[in-house]
């Protein structure tokens, strides 16, 4: 797909869009003339409803299966041309349990785990196929946000996270072959430890294991997710791209 379509300006739907990574793309595709659609369950702050290329803004909760679909027939019904251009699945959660530990194998309440699974896992497979018609009329691309932590065990991450994050970095691969039929693309992007309202307070201490050196900005993994969605990776589809200043590496 193409960030220059002639006739009507592109259109981007993104999840989880209130703050963070999700926040941060909103602007990177704004910046390039992209019509804009968001869901979070919150509401976005009011300066960036001002920003006229985000068109809209669906409050909704993506875990709740009625609140998917309605967002999905909603989205549909602002669609010109019934074209979307891109799909990003980014909301995404991490609890602890009731003692601020760490959501493991063997603590907190099993149903916390399905909580984590229907939104990270469950709502990126229904949304990519409540929107595979528009997605093959754009043609669109797909960008999962999955994590660092779905591919090694980690300091800070639950496991009912990482395992979901996992999950779908394993899910990226299978809708790259299955949507490949209707020309959409479908690809990763596997962010390390990225300065956001999610980043544990002792993350300092991973900074020696980083060949970078420093925290990963909301910005690195904007422009990556843009990238995904545009021409200039016409040719990448299956693909996850780890976001992590090089920590993956160890």
């Amino acid at each position: 797909m193409t960030s220059d379509r002639s006739n009507t300006r592109p259109t981007v739907i993104l999840t989880g869009a209130s703050r963070g990574i999700g926040h941060t793309t909103v602007k990177r595709f704004s910046d390039a003339g992209w019509r804009i659609i968001t869901a979070s369950r919150e509401d976005v702050p009011a300066e960036c409803q001002r920003d006229p290329n985000w068109t809209h803004h669906i409050t909704a909760d993506l875990g709740d299966a009625e609140s998917r679909a309605s967002f999905i027939k909603r989205a549909t019904t602002l669609l010109d041309d019934g074209a979307l251009g891109a799909l990003i699945n980014n909301a995404g959660m991490s609890p602890k349990t009731p003692y601020k530990e760490r959501l493991g194998c063997l603590n907190g309440d099993i149903d916390e785990w399905r909580r984590v699974f229907e939104l990270n896992f469950f709502t990126p497979i229904e949304l990519a196929r409540g929107f595979a018609s528009a997605l093959a009329k754009g043609p669109g691309a797909i960008v999962n946000v999955t994590s660092i932590a779905g591919h090694a065990s980690h300091p800070f991450a639950g496991s009912a996270y990482s395992t979901s994050k996992a999950a779908l970095s394993a899910l990226t691969r299978e809708m790259a072959v299955e949507l490949g039929e209707i020309g959409v693309r479908v690809n990763a992007v596997a962010p390390g430890e990225i300065e956001t309202a999610m980043l544990s307070p002792e993350t300092a201490m991973l900074l020696p294991r980083i060949p970078l050196n420093r925290l990963g900005v909301p910005q690195d993994v904007a422009s990556v997710i843009y990238w995904l969605c545009t021409s200039d990776s016409a040719y990448v589809t299956g693909t996850e791209i780890f976001v992590t200043g090089g920590q993956h590496l160890y």
